[in-house]
């Protein structure tokens, strides 16, 4: 083994071959690279970044190179990893290596105090934590300020996610590189990723400094074989995947682009193939403990597939999963490498398909934007910060939720924000919430728009690889500047055709059946639990007695089993809004076993002329079929599409503008009150016109809320 690793000592050869071992199996030996890597790690200060495919085994290299480090006397090694399904995974790695493993999240506070005593007292090799935790001020002040001068390795894993040039930047791991200013010079730094191009690299590089030794290798995967399907429309995508699925083999991970599409592809499988097909949809919504069961029913074969946005992704590890199926292509060429990176790792031969279709283009476009700081926002956010106590003034730190109600943004979107603003240096998170800084903010112009246009040539790719213009994983490896991408000989453009059954347009009765179980089914839409402030003028908590009932959404999005009729309807034809009309009864039937009363009143708001008056007819409808008084809201001065205003000014627009007559406020006294709105993004005429009528009088308000808009 020593002449395979000339850059190691006997001794450090003797144990980085008993962990590959004990990883990978007697007789396992480490790569050339490998080899150098736990060597270069073994100097002083040493800074190495390992850019490697899915599969290669870059986290055998830092078990290995801390091994040999605790061996000679040296610190823990502190692993940020991105995700808790990849830390799961890790330490028991690291336990088959021999090495004492912790993490500190969420999911373990009962044994923080256990764990961290353990570290100061040398008795942990590993300790995990993501880089939210490492961000996290009181985890700096109790752990991190202990540890700093004794640890041995840091390893940054998934490293792309530090630079803004990469596919998945994450503004707390962008503060990693303030942590690693504030360590021992003499500890060494390991970052790893499968996905970073030649600018991602040089970026990543760069924050390590200036000694960095980069370490790249192939990154093609010959038990890929990767195909294109011809493109098809949303709906077909969808009976394509419930007719294909039960024949591909193995168990695998069916990607879509949005949390509405993993949900309804979910319930469309589930209603076709029950326990046949078993799949389950995996978002980033779901709580820690039901995504630990999914990842692990999928690990076990219980499922055929999890039906997954990009939330599973980096550093799920399944050797044998058989499949990777994509309705619509991330993005970028780099996130779609590492996705399809999942499969066929233990296995010869892994199906990996696209599915694309011209709808995806939009999405394309909100993800080329979407984490770019609105200058306006911005601002607005930080004068909220300074509203809520003197610059600097750690004794009246902001929530997130005082400034969701003092700005009218979106807490995801302060969330983000202040993210980004902490790397800038402007604000600091304290304890008990965010702080202003005495930094000036000021928007780089030029550098976002060089991200933007970055991002749209990585569409671009996208389209090229989509319209099979070369080898499709001679394409992957060339957008990630791979210098040894060559014709890969497997996929769908080097054999000229599809596979057989994946070349099978999905048939027009399975297409009909898709559509009929999509448009029998509703979302809940959650009331409204906060007032704006603002120009609305009122903030804080909405009273009780003034809130909706959870109500239900008929058509979410652009759901594409109603796109074609929503168009029909804006252009005024009757049996498009029959159809609607009809399936509001059907929602209706299907919601009422969860009614606290029985409504006795349906109520009309209409607020948007893209539903063409929907409200009314549907409200009329219902009143027949359910033998229900009918009243309406009038709406006075707002145009028919409010304009893009902030939650304070919108609330405040329909607490001006909506208004009960007299008749309206004596029919909905003492009743339930059934409330169909037509059309809105926001849900603010929903909250409001319900505020409206329990102020009249009435007992309860449900909510139906035709179309919810994006």
């Amino acid at each position: 083994m020593n002449d395979l690793e000339p850059h190691l000592t006997r001794g450090q050869a003797v144990i980085a071959g008993q962990v590959i071992e004990a990883i990978a199996g007697t007789g396992a030996r480490l790569r050339a690279d490998q080899s150098t890597a736990v060597a270069a790690l073994g100097r002083p200060a040493a800074r190495v970044l390992v850019v490697q495919a899915t599969g290669w085994g870059k986290s055998a290299v830092y078990w290995a190179a801390t091994a040999v480090k605790r061996a000679a006397g040296e610190g823990p090694t502190l692993v940020v990893s991105p995700l808790l399904s990849l830390m799961r995974d890790q330490i028991e790695a690291a336990r088959k290596a021999g090495l004492r493993a912790a993490t500190l999240n969420s999911s373990n506070l009962s044994a923080w105090s256990e764990i961290e005593h353990a570290l100061l007292s040398d008795e942990v090799d590993v300790l995990l934590v993501s880089p939210e935790r490492l961000a996290n001020p009181g985890f700096g002040k109790r752990v991190l300020e202990t540890l700093s001068g004794r640890l041995g390795l840091v390893v940054v894993d998934e490293a792309h996610a530090v630079s803004d040039w990469g596919h998945d930047f994450r503004p707390d791991y962008r503060r990693i590189t303030d942590v690693l200013q504030r360590l021992n010079p003499a500890t060494a730094v390991l970052a790893t990723t499968a996905t970073a191009n030649a600018r991602v690299t040089a970026d990543v590089a760069h924050q390590l400094g200036d000694s960095t030794l980069v370490l790249r290798g192939p990154l093609a995967r010959s038990s890929l074989e990767l195909s294109v399907t011809d493109t098809m429309s949303p709906l077909e995508r969808y009976a394509w995947v419930v007719e294909h699925l039960p024949a591909l083999a193995g168990s695998g991970i069916v990607y879509t682009l949005t949390v509405a599409d993993a949900e309804r592809l979910t319930r469309v499988v589930s209603s076709v193939h029950g326990a046949h097909c078993q799949v389950a949809a995996y978002t980033g919504g779901l709580d820690r403990d039901e995504r630990i069961r999914l990842e692990d029913a999928l690990r076990d074969n219980a499922v055929k597939a999890l039906v997954a946005t990009s939330a599973l992704g980096m550093g799920y590890d399944k050797p044998d999963l058989g499949f990777v199926v994509h309705l619509g292509a991330p993005p970028s060429p780099v996130s779609y490498y590492q996705q399809v990176g999942r499969a066929g790792r233990g296995i010869d031969r892994a199906q990996v398909v696209l599915l694309p279709s011209l709808a995806d283009e939009s999405v394309w476009e909100y993800f080329a934007t979407a984490t770019i700081p609105n200058p306006q926002h911005v601002h607005r956010l930080l004068a909220g910060l300074d509203a809520s106590g003197a610059a600097g003034d750690e004794a009246s730190p902001a929530t997130v939720a005082a400034l969701e109600a003092e700005t009218g943004l979106r807490r995801g979107r302060i969330e983000l924000m202040l993210k980004q603003l902490s790397v800038d240096g402007v604000v600091e998170r304290a304890p008990n919430g965010w702080v202003r800084l005495p930094v000036q903010w000021e928007f780089d112009a030029a550098h976002y728009a060089s991200i933007v246009a970055t991002r749209r040539r990585e569409v671009e790719i996208m389209r090229r690889y989509i319209r099979g213009e070369s080898c499709l994983m001679q394409l992957l490896q060339e957008s990630l500047d791979d210098d040894t991408a060559a014709p890969c000989g497997r996929c769908s453009v080097c054999r000229q055709r599809l596979s057989a059954p994946l070349s099978a347009r999905p048939s027009s009765q399975g297409v009909a059946t898709v559509s009929r179980l999509l448009r029998s089914q509703t979302h809940e839409l959650p009331p409204r639990k906060m007032w704006p402030g603002g120009e609305f003028g009122t903030r804080g908590r909405i009273p009780g007695h003034l809130r909706a009932e959870t109500g239900r959404v008929l058509i979410y999005a652009d759901a594409p089993e109603w796109r074609e009729t929503l168009a029909a309807l804006s252009a005024g034809d009757e049996q498009a809004l029959t159809l609607i009309c009809d399936a509001s009864v059907d929602a209706l039937r299907s919601w009422r076993a969860s009614w606290a009363r029985r409504p006795e009143v349906v109520v009309s708001l209409s607020v948007t002329a893209r539903m063409a008056g929907a409200a009314h007819a549907v409200a009329d409808r219902l009143a027949e079929v359910g033998k229900l008084a009918r009243a309406a809201i009038s709406v006075t001065d707002v145009p028919p599409d409010v304009p893009d205003l902030n939650s304070g000014q919108e609330a405040a627009e329909w607490s001006k503008n909506l208004g009960l007559d007299s008749a309206c406020a004596r029919q909905v006294a003492g009743s339930a009150v059934l409330l169909v709105v037509d059309g809105s993004a926001s849900s603010w005429p929903v909250t409001v016109a319900t505020a409206k009528l329990r102020e009249a009088g009435a007992d309860l308000v449900l909510p139906l809320l035709l179309h919810q808009q994006l």
